[in-house]
């Protein structure tokens, strides 16, 4: 890649960055499509969110994908925000398309655009999802705007129940005609119930991410994975976890986490580029 006065620059934004991937992911596809794009990772504080911003506009920056903790600070900051991420309360991509900045979320794309790959679509389908979080409303709300029918959503009855159900009711604002319910986590046996009932299970909680990956969500409920079921996990490290090895052994079509990350990081790259990033080559180059 021959950096010149011409190149664009990208980059992620947030802290802390030194663990990701995006750089090498978007620097090979710059490099094979020999595209004018240059990929850089910018720690950047909360206390800066707003410099960083501005940043992207005063130097022209093409674009930036935005972790945490930014990916709500950056929004009073932008010029326009996308429906989804609106509704999710979230951005986790910037788009500077001649100095005015929208925000979008690809997370949820990501979601689907993995299922898709394994040719599991949403629409007209019932979901159980583990987690009312970031992740969660991602999920929820790209489902709904495909036109998922119902979600029951699971999760622990905490100091966090009050903002979990702010974000149903986010979703429901933005797709009026979803179902979606809130339960709490500790009703194993109506876990179970909503489970069998279900065609789509996913965890968007934390749990069996290393090093903590001997511990599944499923764990001691087995019986409830049945071989009509897609199972989705949002944790990619490890890329095959403890509820994924559960859900293969009851004979369910598995997603791993990896593939989220990245369909969503494809769903930025078409934002930044207009091209279609070559995903199952990616994936290859990550695994190596």
């Amino acid at each position: 890649m021959q950096i010149s006065g011409t190149t664009k620059l990208l980059g992620l934004i947030g802290t802390p960055v030194g663990h990701s991937r995006s750089p090498q992911m978007y620097n090979y596809c710059f490099q094979k499509f020999n595209q004018d794009f240059v990929y850089l990772a910018f720690d950047v504080a909360l206390e800066d969110v707003g410099k960083a911003v501005q940043a992207i506009k005063t130097l022209n920056i093409r674009g930036a994908n935005v972790t945490m903790p930014l990916k709500n600070a950056v929004i009073p900051f932008l010029d326009h925000v996308s429906m989804a991420a609106q509704a999710i309360g979230a951005v986790n991509t910037i788009v500077n398309e001649g100095g005015v900045l929208t925000g979008h979320n690809t997370d949820g794309v990501g979601y689907t655009l993995n299922l898709k790959s394994g040719g599991v679509a949403v629409k007209g389908k019932k979901m159980t999802l583990i987690g009312a979080g970031g992740a969660a409303s991602a999920i929820m709300t790209q489902c709904a705007l495909e036109g998922i029918r119902e979600i029951s959503v699971f999760n622990i009855k905490d100091g966090f129940w009050p903002r979990a159900k702010a974000n149903l009711e986010a979703v429901r604002k933005a797709v009026p005609h979803i179902k979606l319910a809130l339960y709490d986590l500790s009703d194993k046996e109506l876990l179970k119930e909503e489970v069998r009932s279900s065609d789509i299970l996913s965890n968007a909680t934390r749990v069996g991410m290393a090093p903590h990956d001997n511990i599944s969500i499923a764990d001691g409920m087995e019986d409830m994975l049945h071989s009509g079921l897609a199972v989705a996990d949002t944790v990619y490290n490890p890329v095959e976890t403890k509820f994924l090895m559960q859900a293969r052994s009851a004979g369910c079509r598995i997603f791993d986490g990896l593939g989220m990350l990245l369909f969503q990081g494809a769903e930025a790259y078409r934002l930044y580029t207009g091209a279609m990033m070559p995903v199952d080559e990616i994936r290859n180059v990550l695994y190596r």
